[in-house]
């Protein structure tokens, strides 16, 4: 994990700047009455657009939704499935990672995505889904080639 000097994953300072700003600004919507683990997400897809998300949590836990998620979701609503970049911010230093579960649902959009994890005071972190998620299992792990 990195800190870039110009850009990182082919995504620009501006950009990456404009997707934290997002993330930041959704954050608050968070619903977490269990944890107080209030998370905000940005994606930005291949067509431009940037789609928020924010945790929601739930009484019985596995009901509950990552931030992450609910970002890939809104993008998926609105027609955009091609991501080209991920923001997530946190109140932990370091900042936290995508959850495994949102690592894998990040690769069924992408072969590797730039990573930006961010904690209110400014601290960053880069990386990439494959950095985070190698060896993961996608739809081409569902070709029958054993012929």
């Amino acid at each position: 994990m990195s800190e870039p000097t110009e850009d990182f994953g082919g995504i620009d300072r501006e950009m990456w700047a404009e997707l934290e700003a997002r993330a930041r600004h959704v954050r608050p919507n968070a619903y977490v009455p269990y944890s107080d683990f209030a998370v905000g997400a940005a994606v930005l897809t291949a067509s431009g657009e940037i789609y928020t998300g924010c945790n929601v949590e739930n009484a019985t836990f596995g009901a509950t939704v990552c931030a992450e998620r609910t970002a890939i979701g809104c993008a998926v609503a609105g027609g955009d499935t091609e991501l080209r970049a991920l923001c997530v911010i946190t109140e932990v230093s370091p900042p936290a990672a995508p959850c495994g579960i949102c690592r894998q649902v990040i690769a069924e959009f992408c072969d590797d995505l730039p990573i930006m994890m961010v904690h209110p005071s400014g601290e960053r972190r880069f990386s990439t889904l494959s950095e985070l998620l190698p060896l993961r299992f996608s739809g081409r792990d569902f070709i029958d080639d054993r012929s």
